[in-house]
Formats: C-alpha cells, sequence, structure tokens
C-alpha cells in the first residue's frame, strides 16, 4: 500500500504526464501551422508516449490499492520563435521530468518503498532517452541554422518517427 505522501506525489506526476502530452500536442499544432509536418507528427508521437507514461503511474497507484486523484492541466504555451525554439522548450521540459522523477526516486528511497522505487527506474531510463533524443534533434537545429534545405531535412526524417510500445 501506498504511503500518503507518496500517492500525492504519483498523482501529482499523473498530472505532469499529462501536462507534456498536452504540450507535446501544442507543440504538433505550431509546427503544423509553420508548414513542418514532419515535426508536428514528430509532437504528436511524443504526446501519445506521454499518455503511456500517464497510464504506467495510473495503473501503478491502484495496482497498490491507492487512489488516483486527477487535476486540472495547466494550459501549456501554443507558439515558440521557430522551430529550433520549440525544440529547446521541448528540452528544458525534459529535463524538468527528469528532475521531478529524480525527486520521486528520493521520496521512494526515504519511505523505503522499494515497489515504488522499482518502477520509477523505469522512467529514470525513459528520461535519459527522452533528453538524448531531443537534445540531438536541438543539436541537429543549430547546425542547420538558416538553411531552408537542412530544415526541411530534418523535418522528412522526423515525420519517420514511429510510436515503440513501452516495454516493461
Amino acid at each position: 500500500m501506498l504511503s500518503p505522501k507518496m500517492q500525492e506525489a504519483l498523482n501529482s506526476q499523473i498530472n505532469a504526464e499529462y501536462y507534456s502530452s498536452y504540450l507535446y500536442l501544442s507543440m504538433a499544432a505550431f509546427c503544423d501551422r509553420i508548414d513542418l509536418k514532419g515535426f508536428s507528427h514528430w509532437f504528436r508521437i511524443q504526446s501519445q508516449e506521454e499518455m503511456i507514461h500517464v497510464m504506467k503511474f495510473f495503473d501503478y497507484i491502484l495496482d497498490r490499492d491507492g487512489q488516483v486523484t486527477l487535476t486540472a492541466i495547466e494550459a501549456p504555451p501554443t507558439s515558440w520563435p521557430s522551430a529550433l525554439g520549440v525544440f529547446e522548450a521541448a528540452l528544458a521540459h525534459e529535463r524538468h521530468i527528469t528532475n521531478r522523477i529524480g525527486k520521486l526516486v528520493e521520496l521512494a528511497n526515504a519511505e523505503g518503498d522499494h515497489p515504488t522505487h522499482a518502477l520509477l527506474q523505469w522512467f529514470v531510463n525513459e528520461q535519459i532517452e527522452e533528453e538524448a533524443s531531443v537534445d540531438t534533434i536541438v543539436k541537429q537545429l543549430r547546425m542547420a541554422g538558416d538553411a531552408p534545405v537542412a530544415l526541411l531535412m530534418i523535418d522528412r526524417e522526423l515525420g519517420q518517427r514511429t510510436l515503440t510500445p513501452a516495454t516493461e
């Protein structure tokens, strides 16, 4: 059974993951508006991936006889200065989520909650992957600079992304 403090923290993380999904959907809409359909596709897939994260926490709380408490999701921004700007914002957001996951690990350790600690290790590894992926795109966009051909090549590459099912 989850402690009240851990349950509250995990419910807060559900909200953060919902926000992540909402944010990436907003980023997809922005990219679509500026005619970068591949970028938009990448963010749509990212939004779906965040919903998988939501359900991992949701199901975990229920499996531990906890109570899921859904709260209001903050409205995300709707525009960014450029394609690079939107990915820099995505990278900053991923770093924020990594920090949140780290704090959950610390709480699980402090409470001696080994099952939650085990769950969170999946998220620790997932965040390493997520940050690295977005960081690579940021670096590519910085290298591309103002070269439209390079931007279109990156757009085409991002449009090839597929949703990879989460592994346990």
